[in-house]
Parts: C-alpha cells; sequence; structure tokens
C-alpha cells in the first residue's frame, strides 16, 4: 500500500471513533420508568407539573416538592434544591435533569417551557396581522 492510502485510512478511522463517542455521549430524553432503571445515574425527563397535587416551596431551604407527570403519564414526586422559577405553576411543560431515588425524582435542574403568549385574547385575522380583542 502507498503511504497516502494508510494516511487515508488512519484518518477515516479516526474520524468514525470520534462519531461513535459523539454519538455513545447523546443524551436522549427519558422517563421516570428509564430513571428508575438508570439510578443514580442522571437523565433528563420531560415532564407536566401536576397542578392536581400540592406544589410545597420553603424560601428557608430553597426546598422545592411537586409532583410531575411525564410522556408515559407516570407521577412522581419531584425534589429540587434550588429557588422557585418564576411562573412554574403556568408553565406547559418542564425538562428536569436529574436522578432517581427510592422515595422520588431529585432534580438539579428544571427547565421550563414558558406557556404561549398568543391566549385565546389574541387572534391572527386573515391578514395575517395580529388584533388584540381589549
Amino acid at each position: 500500500m502507498k503511504k497516502t492510502q494508510i494516511v487515508l485510512l488512519l484518518v477515516i478511522s479516526i474520524m468514525i471513533g470520534a462519531l461513535l463517542v459523539t454519538l455513545e455521549d447523546a443524551s436522549v430524553y427519558a422517563t421516570f420508568e428509564i430513571a428508575d432503571r438508570q439510578k443514580p445515574e442522571t437523565v433528563t425527563v420531560v415532564a407536566k407539573v401536576d397542578l392536581a397535587s400540592p406544589i410545597n416551596f420553603d424560601p428557608k431551604t430553597t426546598l422545592l416538592t411537586f409532583n410531575a407527570i411525564d410522556k408515559d403519564g407516570d407521577s412522581r414526586s419531584v425534589v429540587y434544591n434550588q429557588p422557585k422559577p418564576s411562573d412554574f405553576e403556568r408553565s406547559e411543560e418542564i425538562t428536569l435533569t436529574g436522578h432517581s431515588t427510592d422515595l422520588n425524582f431529585v432534580a438539579t435542574e428544571i427547565l421550563m417551557k414558558c406557556p404561549s403568549k398568543y391566549t385565546d385574547d389574541n387572534e391572527l385575522d386573515t391578514t395575517g396581522i395580529y388584533s388584540v380583542n381589549l
């Protein structure tokens, strides 16, 4: 084999190896059931806040506890030891990063999908211009 062919094969093998390492580290959204199977590993769960259950926040300890429902409909108690995010109760969807324990899901980060700023009061007319009903 020529030296250029050997170098080309080496470069291609390094690129394939880098791609495999990158794909291995790619995060996938999990459910609470997957989080239970992978504990104590950190996972990311997309869920909704269960507004039918109590949401407790202690400002002295900055401990927020609430129930969340994942995409499969599984409900879990969530503990978050950070300040309560603003408009937490109004969020349409939350992304929880953390790990599962025997009792609950311990979130280290909460990202919220804010509610739509276009409510029933705002309508799109046929010309494409927004009109606001006051």
